[in-house]
């Protein structure tokens, strides 16, 4: 009895050690997301540019596109955009941004300074638009197919690589 329980600590530490190895080699942006494969959270918020003017998930349906969520004050949604601005010139799909948890006159003078991307962008000033989205930083990104359905999100910047490899292949599958 008294091995064993000299050998305990040693056993949990190989554990342990283990369970490190798995866990450095998992990719800290493929976050699961519960809404992939489910119908796209029902919204109705103000746009940016006309806060008079409303757009809803509604208004795509029978179109694939993509919703990014991103901010004037998110140093990364900088280092992504200009991929993102050489995909929305690139390809004959909408991109909606969604502004998160910002102030509209520095989200307007923010992309009026980088360009803009998007064939129109939704503001959520209060995060309540992105809470129902799952949204828990910036940048994300959603790609929602025809029937409005989730078909995938990304945690973090896109990429061209990100891109290449997951965003067009999936956007070429969804449009045939």
């Amino acid at each position: 009895m008294t091995r064993w329980r000299a050998a305990l600590p040693l056993l949990l530490l190989i554990a342990l050690g283990g369970l490190f190895s798995v866990a450095l080699r998992l990719d800290p942006h493929a976050v699961p997301s519960p809404l992939v494969n489910l119908p796209a959270p029902a919204f109705s918020a103000a746009r940016l540019d006309d806060p008079a003017t409303s757009f809803t998930r509604e208004q795509m349906l029978g179109r694939v596109w993509l919703l990014n969520v991103w901010a004037s004050w998110c140093t990364v949604c900088l280092d992504e955009h200009p991929a993102l601005l050489d995909f929305a010139k690139r390809r004959q799909i909408t991109v909606v941004g969604l502004n998160y948890k910002d102030k509209r006159e520095f989200a307007l003078a923010w992309l009026a300074r980088h360009g803009n991307p998007y064939s129109l962008s939704v503001f959520d000033g209060d995060g309540a638009v992105g809470l129902d989205w799952g949204v828990y930083g910036v940048p994300e990104t959603f790609v929602i197919d025809a029937q409005g359905v989730v078909r995938f999100k990304h945690v973090g910047a896109l990429t061209p690589r990100v891109i290449e490899e997951h965003l067009e292949p999936l956007l070429r599958s969804l449009s045939s």
